[in-house]
């Protein structure tokens, strides 16, 4: 039997393909945003099926868009190489609708005051400019402690030609803040341009800990 699991904002479905009879099963549930296992295990039970006849589960969900849109993920902040702390928010020039006098910029998913700069370079070539100062990332990670940061993105520039500083800062910020969920840029994206791997990195952070 494959089974499979849809969970939305409201609702979760499950739907279960017999490969020997060729019969399907569904159930529908709500979903349950706190303890999202029981509102699939609720479907299952609907549906008169049993997780142990599974050879195949598939998952799905809307919950990573959802939080983006109602601004309901972690208490994120952002780790950056030192002066470019503003890369973020001041994006790209071109815009959509160039010609709108009433144009907004899209708000930040990450505040500016939880934005932080760290001493480290690399150059494009990936050859190491400046050293990753762990030090200065140490007292950084003991202040986000503090706060109760529950997410951490990572971005450095050219980090896409040598991740290494990346690597490190991950298992500094790691070992320092059991718990907390860290996303690296490196790995999600490896584009060139530091503003589409931060806005990618920052997102990922920000739905991780609810994903």
């Amino acid at each position: 039997m494959r089974l499979a699991a849809d969970i939305g904002g409201t609702f979760t479905d499950i739907a279960a393909f017999d490969e020997a009879t060729g019969g399907l099963s569904w159930g529908k549930t709500l979903s349950t945003p706190s303890a999202l296992v029981d509102g699939i295990s609720d479907g299952v039970k609907k549906a008169e099926l049993e997780y142990a006849d599974a050879s195949l589960f598939l998952h799905g969900s809307t919950i990573a868009i959802n939080t983006i849109l109602e601004r309901t993920g972690a208490d994120t902040a952002l780790v950056i190489t030192e002066g470019f702390r503003d890369i973020y928010e001041i994006g790209r020039v071109n815009r959509p609708d160039a010609y709108n006098l009433y144009f907004k910029k899209h708000i930040p998913l990450i505040e500016r005051a939880k934005r932080h700069e760290v001493p480290e370079r690399m150059y494009a070539e990936g050859e190491i400019c400046t050293p990753l100062n762990e030090t200065a990332l140490r007292d950084l990670a003991a202040g986000l402690k503090d706060a109760g940061t529950e997410a951490v993105a990572v971005l450095f520039l050219h980090a896409y030609r040598n991740p290494v500083h990346e690597i490190r800062a991950r298992e500094v910020l790691e070992d320092a803040l059991p718990g907390v969920f860290v996303s690296v840029s490196h790995e999600l994206s490896q584009e060139y341009r530091e503003y589409e791997r931060c806005s990618t990195v920052a997102a990922n952070a920000y739905i991780g800990p609810k994903v």
